[in-house]
């Protein structure tokens, strides 16, 4: 039985685990490489294991870097179960295509200048055909089922907190009469989410393989970043200026509609001109944002109730859907202000790019960071300073005002990370770091090592750990130590006994009448000290 690591190992993408047993090969998922160009080129090499040998895909959530080369799988050759939480296989109807539709652009412009040069033209990862068979292969279940997926291998998903649907993966796997229990924690949510539930507590794990994405970082205060939020709005609306928010379309989107929705429908005392339009441009936000509507047994018990009370939080008077490209367009020849609030959250790809063309040149605009930016994208480079930058063909400068706002990330910070591992009550004998970037990863590793006191290993791509290997070489570890404290024991047992017999032959001397009551019971109680000591280690050494 082993785990080897082939994806997210000290990178934040690619997340892709193999875990091999005596009968059954399986998944926990098989996320898109993103970010810098050497990355991304994983995604066309061959899988290091044959397709058709796995039997089981467990998704943790829909997020294209966990979910994103599913559609090669089954184009390759994969015809078991992919298994995952109904609100999960619902956004990867969604978001499969969309990354089908983006590998289709993205070779047809590729090939548009190889033609130029006479290259041989590329084929895409995968077509929108190949997103939709895979969705076919999916299964959906509903948080803290245990489910058998054979006779030795069992699952629970619970909830992550992380986006909807997001999932902890427990997996029980018995061999040999042994059962080892692997916990996968996905992506961890931050907690206090206005939306979703906290990450659920797990009780216990053998081994326990958790992300590292903000190991390194603690999150500004939840309570403080809507008003953050709204001054960087009004700021520039009151300088006639637009704002760019690129965003994740799935659940960092929903966070800034619900904070915005509590803003512009409640604030009494806000005037009227300022209620200024915020448009979604992201027809993958609209769609995920349905697909919210319709999960609300996914949400915490406030907005349960905001729900029931009638008040839909994805919904108020300012807030306007745009699906057709014709109208994001027109987005950018409006002279009014008002805030974009569109995909890519990176800015690697999507309409996003469109409204950084045409606005980030512009003093009085402000682009806001809501979200992680990996090494390598765009977002990256224009949240890090860079003066100039390449959007679309186009050599931009960056003159507008760059905010970030990190607090809303959907991602457990350095506390969560460590107080949820707090709460396992037979913790890990170890933890593997996996998603997050080499000083995120050894910070938290640190950490864990110093205040927790529990091994952790920072695994490189490809590495493999053999969990049968290891749990034989604990018990012969503690079967050695066993036998050193047992011969210990033994040479403390004759040393006792030479004791109890040098003063058992001075024994003699208790009858000596001319020692008082006080010499008599010391020498007494030492004696029987003695032999009590005796038959305690003789007992001890016969187990």
């Amino acid at each position: 039985m082993n785990i080897q690591f082939l994806g997210a190992a000290k990178v934040v993408t690619g997340s892709c685990f193999l875990v091999t047993t005596e009968k059954n090969k399986l998944l926990i998922d098989c996320g898109l490489f993103q970010g810098r160009e050497e990355l991304e080129k994983l995604n066309y090499e061959d899988f290091s294991f044959n397709p058709t040998d796995i039997d089981f895909v467990l998704l943790t959530h829909a997020h294209i870097d966990h979910s994103g080369r599913i559609p090669k799988l089954v184009k390759d050759g994969f015809k078991g179960k992919v298994i995952c939480t109904k609100a999960t296989s619902e956004l990867c109807d969604v978001m499969l295509l969309d990354s089908a539709h983006i590998q289709e652009s993205d070779s047809e412009w590729e090939n548009k200048k190889r033609k130029r040069s006479g290259k041989p033209l590329v084929e895409p990862l995968y077509t929108k055909e190949d997103a939709e068979l895979s969705l076919r292969y999916f299964n959906s279940v509903i948080y803290n089922q245990k489910i058998d997926l054979s006779d030795n291998i069992t699952v629970k998903f619970s909830d992550a907190g992380h986006i909807l649907g997001s999932s902890i993966i427990e997996l029980w796997i018995t061999e040999s009469g042994d059962t080892i229990k692997l916990v996968f924690s996905g992506d961890l949510g931050s907690n206090n989410s206005t939306i979703l539930n906290n990450s659920a507590i797990i009780e216990d794990a053998d081994y326990l393989i958790i992300e590292s994405t903000y190991g390194d970082k603690l999150h500004a205060d939840i309570k403080t970043r809507a008003n953050t939020l709204i001054d960087i709005i009004n700021t520039t609306v009151k300088r006639n200026g637009t704002v760019i928010i690129p965003s994740f379309a799935v659940q960092r989107t929903q966070e800034l509609i619900y904070e915005l929705n509590n803003y512009y429908e409640y604030e009494e005392s806000l005037e009227t001109f300022m209620k200024i339009p915020i448009y979604i441009d992201s027809p993958m936000a609209v769609s995920t944002t349905d697909i919210f509507k319709n999960n609300a047994h996914c949400f915490n018990e406030n907005t349960k109730k905001l729900v029931l009370s009638g008040d839909n939080p994805f919904e108020f008077e300012n807030l306007h859907y745009v699906r057709s490209q014709n109208e994001s367009i027109k987005l950018n020849s409006y002279t009014f202000p008002k805030v974009i609030i569109s995909a890519s959250g990176m800015c690697t790809g999507g309409r996003v790019r469109h409204h950084l063309k045409h606005n980030l040149w512009k003093k009085r605009n402000s682009i806001i960071f809501v979200g992680y930016q990996a090494e390598g994208t765009l977002g990256r480079l224009i949240r890090d300073g860079s003066k100039k930058v390449h959007v679309l063909g186009e050599k931009i400068a960056v003159e507008a005002e760059i905010h970030s706002i990190e607090s809303f990330s959907s991602h457990a910070d350095q506390n969560d990370l460590i107080n949820w591992i707090k709460e396992f009550k037979t913790p890990p004998k170890t933890i593997f770091i996996v998603h997050g970037e080499k000083k995120s990863s050894q910070t938290l590793s640190s950490l864990i090592e110093k205040t927790l006191k529990i091994k952790t290993i920072i695994p490189e791509f490809g590495y493999e750990f053999n969990l049968k290997n290891d749990m034989f070489a604990e018990h012969f570890e503690k079967f050695n130590n066993q036998t050193t404290a047992k011969e210990n024991l033994t040479k403390e047992l004759d040393s006792v006994r030479n004791k109890f017999e040098n003063f058992s032959s001075k024994a003699n001397i208790l009858s000596d009448n001319t020692l008082d009551e006080k010499e008599y019971n010391n020498m007494k109680n030492k004696l029987l000290e003695l032999e009590e000591k005796l038959m305690d280690l003789n007992m001890f050494l016969s187990k």
